[in-house]
């Protein structure tokens, strides 16, 4: 707001002096505009927070102690191919053993994850509707803290090595994170495929693909 300021001339005799008009501009409401704004933007600041997917890391091994040896019958190896297919097989990589098929649906390795990974799932399934039903009282560090116990004493529950073939789409690696949290996978790891796999994978398509772990 501006304001307008009239000066009056001397009185009594004389020449008569103009009149002066002066110019005061009110900044208040520009200070309210102002915090207005600002809690605005703090506000939707807030509301806007950034999708991030989380991967939990194995720890690194203290003193050079050597990993510990792979349990044949819990590996489960998943190798993504081309056109949104999926192979995997249980065990070690050997010349000549079939693979099997799936895809990215309910019915498919989603399937297969839960039924291998049966016992995890229903205790953290069971945690999560206590939670709900109001029979289990946590904090949300608590309900982390309680399902990082569950991942540690598994030891029964698959380890899925998730393996890329060449074609695949940095969305369909993304899909597969997404079905091991969807399934409560205790240990997964994204590793590169070994020749006898290169092998295994173009015997069953049939044909001669160029087979390359992604980079």
């Amino acid at each position: 707001m501006a304001e307008i300021v009239q000066e009056e001339g001397h009185k009594g005799k004389g020449k008569r002096k103009a009149k002066k008009h002066g110019t005061h501009i009110d900044m208040t409401p520009m200070v309210d505009l102002a915090c207005l704004l600002l809690t605005f933007f703090m506000l939707t600041t807030a509301f806007n927070k950034p999708k991030v997917m989380e991967i939990i890391l194995p720890e690194k091994p203290k003193d050079n102690t050597p990993p510990p040896e792979l349990d044949k019958n819990r590996a489960l190896n998943i190798i993504l191919v081309d056109n949104n297919k999926i192979l995997w097989y249980v065990g070690m990589a050997e010349p000549g053993k079939a693979l099997a098929e799936a895809d990215y649906s309910k019915e498919g390795i989603r399937k297969v994850l839960l039924q291998r990974n049966k016992e995890l799932f229903s205790s953290i399934s069971k945690m999560k509707k206590d939670l709900i039903v109001g029979k289990l009282k946590l904090s949300t560090d608590s309900v982390e803290g309680r399902m990082k116990r569950f991942y540690k004493a598994d030891k029964s529950g698959p380890i899925v090595l998730i393996k890329a073939a060449d074609g695949v789409k940095y969305r369909n690696v993304v899909d597969i994170i997404d079905e091991m949290a969807i399934t409560n996978i205790a240990r997964y790891s994204l590793v590169d495929i070994n020749p006898v796999e290169k092998m295994m994978v173009q015997n069953h398509l049939g044909s001669k693909p160029s087979v390359t772990a992604i980079k």
